[in-house]
């Protein structure tokens, strides 16, 4: 199954899940929150992507009111809770991949949470070096996600996947933690840091251009 033929069929299960997100999420917020606690004070111009319903924002305009945020997700359900939150018309709206999309360029940080797990290395690598052109200098790449710690449980993760595609219409399928890291540090990133969190399934990535 190639990448379009897996975002068709994680698109799809988002759509259907889109109104019972926030009640799953909303008992995650705290991978959430970090995000915001470790933007740079003087962040103005995001691109949050996979932003869903918007949780992650949540926090964001309450620390920065004056935040101006593009979001870029594929599901348009999940957008159109988005769009009915009060912080909604502060938000740039793009239904679109990730791959296909235009990223402006100049953010002061590109920020996601739990949306970027389900590629591959290839593919990853090339969204990390379109996600680094469009910051500015100084910029921060910031994801909140599923990250693995060894090399064994992402063979073991993606070996599952590559045996049974359709048996799972969404599969996580993350990297261990020194691909990661490796990869940002192919595309240009410095000062990566990748940090446990409480819930032992994610990880915060903070890294800078």
């Amino acid at each position: 199954m190639d990448l379009n033929e897996r975002n068709d069929i994680i698109t799809d299960f988002f759509d259907r899940k889109a109104d019972e997100y926030d009640n799953t999420h909303l008992l995650m917020m705290d991978n959430k929150n970090v995000i915001t606690e470790n933007l740079n004070a003087d962040a103005v111009n995001i691109l949050d992507l996979g932003a869903g319903t918007g949780l992650e924002l949540i926090p964001l305009f309450e620390k920065f009111p004056n935040a101006v945020v593009t979001v870029v997700d594929r599901s348009e359900h999940m957008l159109e809770n988005l769009k009915k939150r009060d912080f909604s018309e502060k938000v740039k709206i793009i239904c679109g991949d990730f791959f296909d999309v235009d990223f402006e360029s100049e953010y002061d940080a590109v920020i996601s949470s739990a949306a970027l797990h389900h590629f591959n290395e290839e593919d990853k690598k090339r969204l990390y070096e379109k996600i680094y052109n469009c910051l500015k200098i100084g910029g921060q790449f910031i994801n909140s996600d599923r990250i693995l710690d060894t090399q064994e449980e992402q063979d073991r993760w993606m070996k599952e996947y590559q045996d049974n595609p359709n048996l799972h219409p969404h599969m996580d399928t993350p990297l261990a933690v020194h691909n990661e890291k490796r990869l940002l540090e192919e595309v240009g990133f410095k000062n990566i840091e990748i940090n446990n969190l409480d819930d032992v399934r994610y990880k915060l990535s903070i890294a800078t251009k």
